[in-house]
């Protein structure tokens, strides 16, 4: 008989505005009754992910579980991505019990029950390699699996954070129209791999690594978290064509306006580095970036 395959979880009570910790063990002690040997770690603020997922790994640990959304996944990468310079593949698996769960979108993951069982799966045969992005700003460098955004994605998800995170993928569709109200077009000027300086004002800027954001917002629907590339999604709509073209997005269509482009890169620099917000991954950040750059297979999705 084979051994049990063992797992650290690291749970995000928080999430999902405290349902995560309503939830957690109820979903750790099912994967338990699948024969998964599961050993629990719970956060206590931000950041504390990241640190937990960082001292297991020292300890040995080599298959990890992001437990609770987006934001919680990022942190445990944060603390995989670094340590593992030396050409280890942590295996990552997620359970979406927060808020957006936009990642795992992109496997046909819709919730926590479908993420265990593809989990469990995942344990017994292997999972899939997946890229990670580093990205480098002006104090250090950290990294992400699903996107970074500036401009109107940040000021979005920075307004769903502080105001409508209690009404789950609806509160990012409420920041969105808000934000219409004070659209701006920024220019942060860019050059995507050997390519030239591009400083066209932009109302968002954003890279990625999969195609889903703010739950069901397929943003870049041509995203593919494994082909070593990011898809880079530059949108110049003034409001008015914005609001049309908005419902578009949760079908991946808005790509096909003509002000709405698509191109692929991996790697990208930013030019003119500033302090601004970004959203990375679902949490909102002040970095003065000056470059990303894709880690092809980094990890292993235990999906």
């Amino acid at each position: 008989m084979s051994e049990r395959p063992a797992i650290m979880a690291i749970v995000n009570g928080a999430a999902g505005g405290g349902s995560c910790a309503r939830l957690a063990s109820d979903a750790l002690a099912r994967l338990g009754e699948e024969g998964v040997r599961v050993a629990a770690q719970y956060t206590r603020g931000a950041g504390h992910a990241t640190e937990l997922a960082r001292e297991a790994w020292r300890d040995g640990w080599r298959r990890f579980l992001a437990v609770g959304g987006d934001g919680t996944g990022f942190e445990v990468v944060n603390g995989l991505l670094g340590d593992a310079e030396n050409g280890e593949r942590p295996a990552l698996g997620l359970l979406p019990l927060g808020t957006g769960n936009s990642f795992l979108r992109d496997f046909e993951v819709t919730n926590a029950e479908e993420a265990s069982a593809r989990l469990v799966y995942a344990l017994h045969h292997g999972g899939r390699p997946i890229d990670a992005v580093r990205a480098t700003h002006a104090e250090g460098s950290l990294h992400y699996i699903n996107l970074l955004g500036l401009g109107f994605t940040a000021a979005a998800g920075e307004l769903t954070n502080r105001r409508f995170k209690r009404l789950g993928d609806a509160g990012y569709v409420a920041a969105v129209l808000a934000c219409v109200a004070r659209l701006e077009h920024p220019v942060d000027p860019i050059a995507l791999d050997a390519g030239e300086a591009d400083d066209r004002p932009a109302v968002l800027l954003s890279f990625n690594n999969s195609q889903y954001t703010g739950g069901k917002m397929r943003l870049a629907p041509s995203a593919d978290p494994a082909d070593g590339k990011l898809d880079v999604i530059r949108v110049e709509l003034g409001r008015g064509a914005l609001l049309r073209t908005f419902p578009r997005i949760f079908k991946g269509t808005h790509v096909k306006h003509p002000q709405v482009e698509e191109t692929r890169a991996a790697h990208v620099r930013f030019l003119e580095p500033r302090r601004q917000p970004v959203m990375i991954d679902g949490e909102i950040l002040e970095l003065a970036l000056e470059s990303l750059d894709v880690r092809p297979g980094a990890l292993e999705l235990l999906v």
